[in-house]
């Protein structure tokens, strides 16, 4: 099957700061057997994102078109494809991380990547929640099998992955502790969260004890100091490698358990996003939209580090594209 049609994307050539970031026109992707072809409407932008462009990590291919949240309609579909036609409307997360490039008009992945969007939720939100919620879901539910009445710390409550873990944690009747900057304490109790901790002037340590679940996605000292407020028998979660060569042996001291998690796309944890989605018991907060033209923008933004929640390109809907900023 031959293809001359292209499509925008947002590409680089080299690793650096969010400059080298360019609009450039690229052949459109035909699905292959077992995958759709998606139109994309709305993509999220994530700290992964802008580690890649900048260091590389796991990609070191150039030219690299990032991206790995997505939603949008399905415009076709490869061979043996049976969960999607033409024309729903899908969100997912692209495989990670070498399942890369949702920030373009269209993008081909897996069909089981995806799940059906919500009808209550737009392309912005669809498009803000999938590697995070992912990410949260696999960690407190897949690994830690969070249920109800235990105890679970959230560092970084009121980030992008943070913010969405509490949701997912108060579903499943846990009682929610998370720590933020005193300025997001509002917010993060607005999520449902049962206590939040100011981590700038208190020690987590002092003010958290007998956790049952630790969500970390800072690693350093917090994943090392996390293992001090488990009870025996917890478990503790962390989204990046540990830095302490002596944590197995702490760990197995203290009788608690340490992983890990790197996020897969995943049909049946999206499926449960998406039933959490439809029941509004987990939404994405946006603290803001750019353009897909303006994907530096965004990238700027979020390595400021002050955002809560998450940043989205909106991607083939003109009027929304007329608008550099919205914080939400």
């Amino acid at each position: 099957m031959t293809n001359n049609a292209t499509m925008r994307a947002i590409s680089q050539d080299t690793h650096g700061a969010p400059e080298v970031l360019k609009e450039v026109l690229l052949p459109r992707p035909v699905p292959g057997p077992s995958q759709i072809l998606v139109a994309v409407r709305a993509a999220g932008v994530n700290p992964t994102d802008w580690k890649h462009r900048s260091q590389g990590l796991f990609l070191d291919r150039l030219p690299l078109v990032l991206g790995w949240d997505v939603s949008g309609v399905v415009e076709a579909v490869g061979f043996g494809v049976t969960l999607f036609k033409p024309g729903d409307e899908v969100f997912g997360m692209l495989p990670y991380p070498y399942g890369v490039g949702s920030h373009a008009e269209y993008v081909t992945a897996p069909a089981r990547a995806f799940a059906h969007k919500p009808a209550g939720i737009d392309h912005v939100q669809a498009g803000a929640l999938p590697l995070a919620a992912l990410t949260a879901y696999q960690a407190l539910v897949d690994t830690a099998g969070v249920r109800s009445g235990q105890r679970v710390l959230v560092h970084a409550a009121a980030g992008g992955v943070g913010h969405l873990a509490v949701q997912i944690a108060k579903s499943r009747g846990a009682y929610v502790i998370g720590t933020a900057s005193a300025p997001k304490h509002d917010f993060v109790r607005s999520l449902g969260a049962d206590e939040v901790i100011d981590y700038r002037t208190t020690d987590f340590r002092d003010a958290a004890q007998d956790i049952d679940i630790v969500l970390d996605p800072l690693s350093g000292d917090t994943r090392a100091h996390s293992l001090d407020v488990l009870r025996p028998g917890g478990t503790l979660v962390s989204l990046l490698p540990p830095t302490d060569p002596d944590e197995p042996k702490k760990a197995a001291e203290r009788g608690v358990r340490v992983e890990t998690l790197l996020v897969e796309a995943d049909h049946t944890g999206m499926n449960a996003v998406a039933e959490l989605a439809r029941a509004g018991t987990l939404r994405a907060h946006i603290e803001a939209t750019f353009p897909l033209a303006e994907a530096a923008k965004a990238h700027a933004l979020g390595e400021t580090e002050r955002t809560t929640g998450k940043i989205v390109l909106v991607v083939g809907e003109p009027a929304a594209a007329t608008t550099s900023r919205h914080v939400g």
